[in-house]
């Protein structure tokens, strides 16, 4: 091993170490906050099923309003990359009878794969699904919470993988204090999309004969962070009900800034998974030239060129105003 990957690992090592010692220390003094289940939108096939969410405490984030102040758009971007994750904790997921007991990773983050129970059915659904953490009281009660998966209809077209920063969303991703602007002082009610984004998307949605489920992925090189500001951007927005698919969590909050950054692989592995959960459905791609969209969907074009439906990149205008 090199003196490089040495200090790499060195660092891993620690950093979760000093997490455990800060839970216990937090713990021991009284100071651990009240835990919150965050069940993901999650999705699935007649083959199996994919569940993801996190475990963390309670942040105290709420909706934002329009008129929300600077201050308080600030303190909530805080909030979201200064979170207390809690690792190692059992959560049971529990999906139309189904049970599985998974432990949440170093950074909250819990998953589960079951074997599908559902047979697809003419449109496309969403099934809920329960997440639990049994209490360690007995006066207390246990944490439970209700998520979503989506299941895709026998009648869709097609299905939608879109990229989120700078391709519904003005986010600047490839400049970084007109990024850090946005982040620190809007908010899911005052960050801007691209016009027509959501008629665009409905149409898309709504099928070729209009009337259809055609089912949507957001993937994006966002973290988990973001999840609830993404969710109510989507939401408010009037752009479909979707599926997020995001990087792992940050808990540095003075590393914030680099939030969509890195080499963007996993957007290609994501991408993947879905084509290999759904083999039988084409896709339409839809994503910017501002990071690596273009290269990633060539690759995907490359190993699946009979499933491509289109491809949609947007350019990305270096004089584009929030």
């Amino acid at each position: 091993m090199s003196a490089q990957e040495t200090l790499k690992y060195l660092e891993r090592k620690n950093k979760g170490f000093y997490r455990k010692i800060k839970l216990r220390l937090k713990h021991q003094f009284g100071w651990l906050g009240v835990p919150k289940l965050i069940p993901y939108r999650g999705f699935g096939s007649a083959g199996e099923v994919f569940i993801t969410g996190y475990l963390t405490e309670d942040k105290g984030l709420e909706k934002p309003e329009n008129h929300q102040s600077t201050w308080e758009n600030i303190l909530a971007m805080v909030k979201r990359y200064s979170s207390d994750e809690i690792p190692n904790a059992l959560v049971q997921v529990t999906l139309d009878g189904l049970q599985q007991q998974v432990k949440t990773s170093e950074t909250g983050i819990f998953r589960a794969n079951f074997a599908s129970p559902f047979i697809p059915e003419k449109k496309s659904k969403w099934v809920s699904y329960r997440v639990r953490l049994k209490a360690k009281l007995e006066n207390e009660k246990d944490l439970v919470a209700n998520g979503e998966i989506l299941i895709p209809g026998t009648d869709t077209d097609f299905g939608v993988i879109s990229d989120v920063d700078d391709t519904i969303i003005v986010s600047h991703a490839t400049r970084t204090l007109r990024k850090l602007k946005l982040m620190l002082f809007h908010n899911s009610r005052t960050r801007k999309p691209f016009p027509g984004v959501d008629a665009f998307y409905q149409s898309l949605h709504e099928g070729f004969e209009g009337g259809q489920s055609n089912p949507f992925f957001y993937v994006s090189s966002s973290e988990w962070n973001l999840y609830d500001l993404i969710e109510d951007f989507c939401s408010y927005n009037k752009l479909p009900k979707g599926v997020f698919m995001l990087r792992e969590l940050s808990s540095n909050v003075l590393k914030f800034w680099k939030s969509g950054g890195g080499d963007h692989q996993h957007k290609f592995r994501k991408i993947k998974t879905l084509f290999e959960t759904y083999p039988d459905l084409p896709f339409v791609l839809i994503g910017d030239n501002g990071q690596r969209d273009p290269e990633i969907y060539s690759r995907i074009a490359e190993e699946y060129p009979q499933r491509i439906k289109a491809i949609y990149i947007r350019t990305v205008r270096k004089k584009w105003k929030e």
